[in-house]
């Protein structure tokens, strides 16, 4: 029992704003649902060896898909991570999770976006763009098949930046329109430029070192074992495990 995670009444009360409302018959004990669902998500384990502490197995998985279906988890991140306060700097980056065997099995087609799977040098991979404050917080993530361009992730992740000074980001992000796209938010950019270019970029490097904090913070949610390694075919489901390993870690 030691072991196990448990969730605090000062957590719980923190994410009980995000909870759907019951309709007909009372949910069973949420604290203990929410707990075994973490506890699976953070140790990689399969559904059906969770713990007995948590209850049913099949009590576990059914909450656990119907709530990341229905956006809670994702929203949960969202709402918790609106109370950043940063308004001097943030960071971009995405970052490989390599997809299990049974996250790629049956690659058919669903609802015409697929699996959010694709191959790269590593091998079959979903990948995670993100936008963290100046602590190395995440305010937003986005999934992507492993090969999209880092290019998609920042379009994606624009509209929600927030009113900041700077945004550090590695070479991966030096393109004409998302410099332009950051001036016209006000927002100054502290990119590298691409070899490539025949004019070279001048970026503050000292402020670029604290870049580094957006690697921490990939690491720290690969730590979930769930998030490191994809089982869950469904995008949806998949982007969920993220979202409660980024509100578990940061937000409570």
């Amino acid at each position: 029992m030691s072991d196990l995670f448990w969730l605090s009444d000062a957590q719980m009360a923190r994410l009980e704003p995000f909870f759907p409302k019951s309709h007909g018959k009372p949910r069973v004990d949420d604290r203990r649902v929410l707990s075994g669902i973490i506890f699976i998500n953070r140790n990689g384990l399969r559904w059906r060896d969770a713990p007995a502490a948590y209850g049913p197995h099949k009590t576990l998985y059914s909450r656990w898909k119907r709530w990341s279906e229905k956006g809670i988890f994702a929203r949960m991140m969202v709402g918790l991570a609106a109370e950043h306060g940063e308004e001097k700097t943030v960071m971009i980056d995405a970052t490989y999770l390599k997809a299990h065997r049974t996250a790629t099995s049956m690659m058919a087609q669903k609802e015409g976006r697929g699996r959010l799977i694709g191959r790269t040098k590593g091998g079959m991979n979903t990948k995670l763009h993100a936008i963290c404050d100046s602590k190395g917080r995440p305010i937003d993530l986005f999934v992507t098949a492993g090969q999209v361009s880092d290019y998609v992730g920042a379009r994606a992740l624009l509209s929600s930046l927030p009113n900041v000074k700077w945004l550090l980001g590695d070479r991966g992000y030096d393109a004409d329109w998302f410099r332009d796209a950051l001036k016209d938010k006000g927002i100054r950019a502290c990119i590298p430029g691409r070899k490539q270019r025949k004019t070279p970029v001048r970026y503050d490097k000292r402020r670029y070192k604290r870049r580094n904090r957006i690697e921490i913070m990939f690491g720290r949610l690969k730590d979930w074992r769930r998030v490191a390694t994809r089982y869950d075919r469904c995008p949806k489901v998949f982007l969920s495990a993220i979202a409660l390993a980024a509100v578990v870690i940061y937000w409570l």
